[in-house]
């Protein structure tokens, strides 16, 4: 079994021929090729990790030497697809894995208590850098400001950025590298958060951030190279085999690719660039073929037309309930969108927009719309988030074609901020699940990772009961948008790999599809809601190689254990 596993994850191509290997005795389930749940017994894959076959009750059993040549007994475990996340930040996993977390902090005062210890912790570091705050949480009231981290950090720049990376928190050296002062102007779809007097407080939202993310000192190739290591660690440990990455930047894909060189590259993904301009460099004439065995291309590029809820940059058709002289920070206008989507599809790049408010999901709809006639065929658009939707917008998302690419957490995450930026009559379009896949759209489900963590179980049981591990709200929030069982299995598994252009390749378990899948405690399909929240990941193989195991940890030689 280990000369198998280690064959197939090392992407050996001069393995003994019909190197075969069977696993049986699983409680297996897959979405067919209907889009139905199809249950099985047992898989059979080659040594290229490529399904053979799928073995269902009654089905004759393969011969032991004549059709595999390696058995596992999967005692009587639950068996799935690869999960996979339609929405991630793959380098930002890892650089948040080595950075200061701050996503757990209950109040102010907590989170100055970490900072002031992670910075003692590392005298050696230029800048302290981290992620994760939530003002909500905290229930401030305000952002943070400079002055409350410098009584912690002194000197030394400290850059923050907020749990949804759509406003950072600066003390005041890092305002004063990157020379934001009481003159600065605030950029187009950005704001700084100012005093009365117009001097800045310490936070910058949206493209505002940019004056402080330019004075960063820049990772080093061995920086993103440890970075991806931990990133894939996290994401097998939650059985998570493919990502769709968000916003890849040329030093990011020089990290996948010398990966993939040193095979050391087993997560697939699917890759969408950070604008225009990464795209042309990345991927030149137009999208990357499959390297490393189906495990990395760049598909499109993505592209940013509002902000988040949480820091009021997501557009909205009216002014926010809690801050009635605002509509949110728009990117861009309709002209201008469709222009950048224009010049990606020409070359057959793939285009994924961030729209979160209802207005900027409206927008995104009338660019595809308008761009229909002259970019025909399969373009596969996706919004991503697309948080809050006009209901009047439903029919006209599903007539665009465009696929909803959405994170259920999101949903139990924001419910009390989302009500209080909404008021109670803008509700009915929130996470509108349920309704957007009723009116004809196509739903992949991911987590925005590290924004939330990469954790599909925990995202599938909030698909199913619109609650959070606090089981608030009783019944579910907005319960008329949760989404059967299979529907969101299909959303993590097959319909997620159908957003990538990759239903081909993985996403189910198949004859022909890549051998990916999970070994898990729990069977999603009939658990409760805080059941399939703890589901215990047992093992993750990817194309036929065992990558990590609960009992071992990783299988794949990475060293750090988190």
């Amino acid at each position: 079994m280990k000369r198998a596993a280690f064959a197939a994850l090392l992407l050996a191509t001069t393995s003994a021929a019909h190197a075969d290997t069977l696993i049986d005795n699983v409680r297996g389930q897959t979405i067919g090729a209907n889009g139905q749940v199809e249950t099985f017994t047992g898989l059979l894959f080659d040594n290229a990790g490529v399904v053979k076959r799928v073995i269902h009750a009654g089905d004759k059993k393969p011969k032991p030497r004549k059709e595999y040549q390696y058995h596992l007994d999967g005692q009587g475990r639950v068996m799935l697809p690869g999960m996979i996340d339609a929405h991630v930040h793959v380098m930002d996993i890892g650089f948040a894995a080595l950075s200061l977390d701050l996503s757990d902090t209950t109040s102010l005062a907590d989170a100055l208590n970490r900072i002031a210890k992670f910075s003692a912790e590392h005298p050696d570091r230029p800048w302290i850098i981290g992620r994760g705050w939530n003002q909500e949480l905290w229930k401030l009231g305000r952002f943070p400001t400079a002055a409350e981290l410098d009584a912690v950090t002194g000197a030394r720049p400290v850059w923050l950025q907020r749990v949804d990376g759509h406003a950072g928190w600066a003390n005041s050296a890092a305002l004063k590298a990157a020379g934001v002062t009481a003159a600065t102007k605030d950029p187009a779809g950005g704001s700084i958060d100012r005093a009365p007097d117009g001097s800045p407080q310490g936070v910058l939202v949206d493209a505002a951030m940019e004056l402080v993310d330019a004075k960063v000192p820049t990772p080093r190739p061995e920086d993103r190279d440890l970075a991806l290591a931990n990133a894939q660690q996290i994401l097998f440990k939650r059985g998570v085999t493919a990502v769709a990455d968000m916003g890849t930047g040329i030093e990011d894909w020089q990290a996948y690719r010398r990966a993939g060189d040193a095979n050391k590259l087993y997560v697939r993904i699917m890759a969408y660039a950070r604008g225009i301009d990464q795209m042309i460099l990345i991927g030149g004439p137009g999208p990357s073929p499959w390297l490393y065995q189906d495990r990395l291309r760049l598909n499109g590029v993505k592209l940013y037309l509002d902000g988040a809820l949480g820091s009021r940059g997501a557009w909205l058709k009216a002014p926010y309930a809690d801050a009635p002289t605002t509509r949110g920070l728009p990117q861009l206008n309709q002209t201008q969108l469709g222009n950048l989507m224009s010049r990606a599809a020409m070359d057959n790049f793939q285009v994924a927009i961030h729209a979160i408010g209802d207005q900027a999901n409206a927008t995104v709809i009338g660019a595809i719309t308008d761009l229909a006639e002259t970019y025909k065929g399969d373009r596969r658009w996706r919004i991503e988030h697309a948080q809050i939707v006009d209901p009047k917008d439903f029919a006209r998302f599903a007539a665009s074609g465009a696929i909803a690419s959405m994170q259920p957490v999101h949903q139990t995450s924001d419910r009390l901020m989302a009500e209080a930026r909404l008021g109670p009559d803008r509700l009915a379009g929130a996470y509108a699940w349920k309704s957007l896949k009723a009116a004809g759209v196509r739903l992949a489900f991911g987590s925005d990772a590290p924004v939330e963590l990469p954790d599909p179980w925990a995202g599938l049981s909030a698909a199913i009961s619109r609650q959070g591990p606090d089981d608030q709200q009783p019944g579910g929030w907005q319960p008329q948008e949760r989404v059967s069982p299979a529907e969101a299995l299909a959303a993590y598994t097959a319909d997620a790999a159908y957003a990538g252009f990759a239903e081909t390749r993985f996403g189910r378990l198949a004859p022909g599809l890549r051998a990916d899948f999970v070994l898990v405690d729990t069977d999603p399909l009939t658990a409760n809601p805080a059941q399939v929240r703890a589901t215990k990941v047992l093992e993750t193989w990817i194309g036929g190689g065992k990558v990590w195991s609960a009992e071992t940890g990783m299988e794949t030689g990475t060293t750090s254990k988190r």
